[in-house]
This record gives structure tokens, C-alpha cells and sequence, in this order.
């Protein structure tokens, strides 16, 4: 199984804002400035998973073109199980291999077929040509009814049927394995989402404070109290500020567009995202717990070790092709229009006992029980194999969600200092302390670490469902 990639949506936007810091500025002091953007002006954090749905998804008609209805996770998460096509096709697969089972399990039951015939024949065209069978070409009319039912085959039939069960068990945990993946997807593109839409009021906010600058530096220059190269460098920072918010728009645009895209929409809805806890949780303390828990819960796992145990009983079958089989079959019928020259009586009926032996049809049956028993082994081999990636995927995004957290912590320090640095710039250039450059610096700084402490906590956020994801806990 393939490895989501989380949180790769905003680099584009993240650099941009760093390619701020290189641009150096020089001008001279000013009056008054706008204020700074808040500290937590950046993004409202989004909860962690909640446990229950507040609004059935199922109860709620599917939004149209050009709404804009609100949206928790956990709602996003049944609206994409019940919409989802790839969700529809597991479970139909899943249906498509009960009836196999059920196709297998006949070759246990009897076989009952009704035969109604009606002749007329030339008299002596009993035997016809290309056959040394008597094919009955006596005028008559008669209906009948022949039967067969196996009665041992020394544990073929059943161990087909035992692996045609476990083959079914297996696309069932395939089809969880599949609802999980899209749940998955469904939370990396609503985090993505959000923290689009958390990043565009972030370059709103910077456009914002840019045209105030610019406006105000502006009015001054008119005044002759600055230089037209303050003008300059505030019509650069406002240009610089402009080119972020179109990345912002369009990045927040595209990952709307996935998020209508995994809940199975063939339309265009733009959903506000409802944020329901706002309270960041640390990860689990203890790795092998989520170990030994990904071992017992994750579907594909499941699902693996179904198929080779339904291997093994399919080769179990296959070996017991050269064992004998016995069944029984009987017949009866009557004839109400017949020739009493050929028909004694108006009624036949017989039944008997069947042995079929196998002895030699050139080591077809040997063949295929060692290629099947290789077959086991190999599924089995896969099994172990899977539970290797599981461990170590469950080892490595724990460790990935640790390091996370613990980037929430710091850019949110780092947001904090720069909120601080950006006032008292703002301050010493209203004071004439300082130039230009020094508040230029300071108002980059901070709309990068705000763009850094969103970016965390949303990381944060998705390296979270994809543990619950690798611990086969996803809800």
C-alpha cells in the first residue's frame, strides 16, 4: 500500500513569503503606521478528530453548485463514505464474491433437472447414424426427472468452499481498507483546505497592512516629509504582498476543488469549515502500543492473512483432486403416449452409486496441488512482509507526529516574537528612530512566522490522521 503524502499543498506559498526577506529597503522615519496584524491573526486552529458526527451527513441533502454550507471534519468524513465511488465499488465486490461462495457451496447440494419429451419417429429409426447409442426414435410422449447428489469427495468441495468464504472475508477487509483510505483522504484534504483558507486570510491581512502603508508613506511623499524611494520600496512590499495573496487564492481554490473531488461531488461547492475544538492534543507517549494495535486492526492486514489462509485451504483442494469421489443419482418418469410394442409399463425409475477413481492423466492433479501449495506459501510470505511496512510506517509517523507537535510549540513562540518585534518597530519608525527597513524586515518576519505556525499546526494536525490512519484507528 501506497504512503499518503500529507501537507506538501502550501510550499509554494511558504516561499514565496520567505523571498520577501531578501529584498532590502531604505527610508527615512514617519509619523503614524497601521497596526499590526494580531498574534493570532494567521489561522484559528482546527480541533482534533471528534469522536461523533454533530450533523448526519446521510440526513443532508448534497449541496449544489454555488452554496456554501458549513463543514465539520467528522461530517466530511460521512459525506465521503456515502458519496464516494471507490467506497461503492469495494462493497460491490464484496457482494459479487458472496455469491461465489454461494456458486462453490452447489457442488454440495443435489442437482435436480425435469426433462419433457414428445417423438414421432419412423418405426426401425431406432439407431441413427454417428452414434452406437439407441437414441429412442420411438414415437412417444413421456416427462421424467433425474437427480444427483455428491456424497463424498474426501474434503474437496468443502475446502473450496472454506476458501471461497475466506476469499470473502478478505474483500470485506478490503473494502474497510478502502473506506479507511478514503476517510484518510477526506481528512488530508480538509486540513489542506483549511489551512488554505487560514493562509489567504493571512495575505489578505498582509495586502491590508501593505496598502496602509503604502497609502500613508504616499501622502507623506506628497508632503515632501519622505523620499520618493520610501514610495518605492512601500509600492514593492505592496506588489510582493499582492503576488502572495493570488498564490494564497489559488492554492485555497485548488484544495477546495480536492475536497469536493474526494466526497464524490461531480460539482463545484465551496464549504465553509467549521472548526468544533480548538484544543491541541500530544501524541500517544508509547510507539509499540500503536504497534501492537496497527497489527491487530489494520484491514489490509486482515485482508492478507485471509487470502492465505484461503490459499492454503485452496491448495488442500487441489491435492485432494486425486482422491476418489462418490455420488449418487437416480431417475424416474412416466409415459402416457407410448408404443406397447417398445414399453411394458407406463413408469420407469432407477438408482444408483457412482465411484469415479482417478489414476493417471499425466501428473495434471500433482501439478496443479504443488502450484497451488507454492501459491500459499507466497501469500503468506506477503502477509509477513506487510506487517514489516506496518511497523515501521506506525514507528515513523508517530516519530513524524512528535516532531510535529513540538514545531506547534515553537512557531507559536517564534509568532509570538515577532507580533513583539513588529510593534516596537512600528514604534522606533514612528519616533524616527529608524528607517524603513528595519519595520519592512519586521512586518516580513511576521507574516512569514505566521505562515509558519499556521503551516505547523495544520501539519500537526494531518500527521495525526495518518497515525490513527497506520494504526487502523481511523473513524
Amino acid at each position: 500500500m501506497k504512503k499518503k503524502k500529507t501537507g506538501m499543498w502550501l510550499v509554494p506559498c511558504a516561499c514565496a513569503a520567505a523571498l520577501f526577506f531578501v529584498e532590502p529597503a531604505i527610508a527615512t522615519a514617519q509619523t503614524s503606521l497601521p497596526e499590526a496584524p494580531p498574534a493570532n491573526f494567521a489561522a484559528t486552529a482546527t480541533p482534533l478528530p471528534d469522536a461523533q458526527v454533530t450533523k448526519s451527513a446521510n440526513s443532508a441533502s448534497v449541496p449544489q453548485a454555488g452554496q456554501h454550507p458549513s463543514l465539520t471534519r467528522a461530517e466530511a468524513e460521512q459525506l465521503a463514505i456515502k458519496n464516494n465511488p471507490r467506497i461503492n465499488v469495494g462493497k460491490l465486490i464484496a457482494l459479487a464474491q458472496h455469491q461465489v461462495v454461494r456458486e462453490t457451496r452447489a457442488a454440495e447440494l443435489p442437482t435436480l433437472m425435469g426433462s419433457i419429451t414428445a417423438v414421432n419417429a419412423e418405426e426401425g429409426s431406432r439407431i441413427s447414424a454417428g452414434s452406437l447409442t439407441a437414441s429412442r426414435l420411438i414415437p412417444h410422449a413421456g416427462a421424467g426427472a433425474n437427480f444427483t447428489q455428491l456424497i463424498t469427495d474426501f474434503g474437496r468441495t468443502s475446502n473450496l468452499v472454506a476458501s471461497s468464504k475466506l476469499q470473502e472475508k478478505a474483500q470485506n477487509a478490503n473494502a474497510r481498507a478502502t473506506t479507511e483510505d478514503i476517510v484518510l483522504a477526506t481528512d488530508q484534504a480538509f486540513y489542506n483546505a483549511l489551512e488554505a483558507q487560514a493562509l489567504l486570510k493571512v495575505a489578505e491581512q498582509n495586502v491590508t497592512t501593505r496598502q496602509a502603508t503604502e497609502t500613508q508613506v504616499g501622502e507623506l511623499t506628497k508632503n515632501k516629509l519622505k523620499s520618493t524611494l520610501d514610495l518605492s520600496f512601500a509600492d514593492v512590499n505592496l506588489s510582493q504582498a499582492k503576488l502572495l495573496l493570488l498564490d494564497a487564492q489559488n492554492n485555497a481554490d485548488s484544495t477546495m476543488a480536492a475536497l469536493d473531488a474526494v466526497l464524490g461531488l461531480d460539482h463545484q461547492v465551496t464549504y465553509e469549515l467549521v472548526v468544533t475544538n480548538a484544543t491541541l492534543q500530544p501524541p500517544p507517549p508509547d510507539a509499540d502500543q500503536l504497534i501492537q494495535l496497527g497489527l491487530q486492526q489494520r484491514p489490509d492486514l486482515q485482508a492478507l492473512n485471509y487470502r492465505a489462509q484461503s490459499a492454503l485451504k485452496y491448495s488442500h483442494a487441489e491435492r485432494d483432486q486425486m482422491l476418489p469421489s462418490i455420488s449418487a443419482a437416480g431417475t424416474a418418469g412416466t409415459v402416457p403416449v407410448r408404443s406397447d410394442q417398445y414399453y411394458v409399463t407406463n413408469w420407469w425409475g432407477a438408482i444408483g452409486v457412482n465411484m469415479n477413481i482417478p489414476i493417471f492423466n499425466g501428473f495434471l492433479y500433482s501439478a496443479q496441488a504443488k502450484e497451488a501449495s507454492i501459491r500459499a506459501e507466497a501469500a503468506s510470505e506477503q502477509g509477513r512482509d506487510l506487517r514489516d511496512q506496518i511497523v515501521r510506517d506506525i514507528r515513523t509517523s508517530w516519530l513524524s507526529a512528535n516532531t510535529a507537535f513540538q514545531r506547534v510549540a515553537v512557531t507559536s513562540e517564534l509568532l509570538k516574537e515577532a507580533n513583539l518585534a513588529l510593534d516596537l518597530a512600528k514604534t522606533r519608525y514612528q519616533m524616527g528612530l529608524s528607517s524603513i527597513v528595519e519595520l519592512s524586515q519586521a512586518q516580513y518576519q511576521q507574516t512569514d512566522a505566521a505562515i509558519g505556525n499556521t503551516n505547523a499546526q495544520y501539519q500537526y494536525r494531518l500527521a495525526l490522521a495518518t497515525l490513527n490512519y497506520q494504526t487502523g484507528t481511523t473513524p
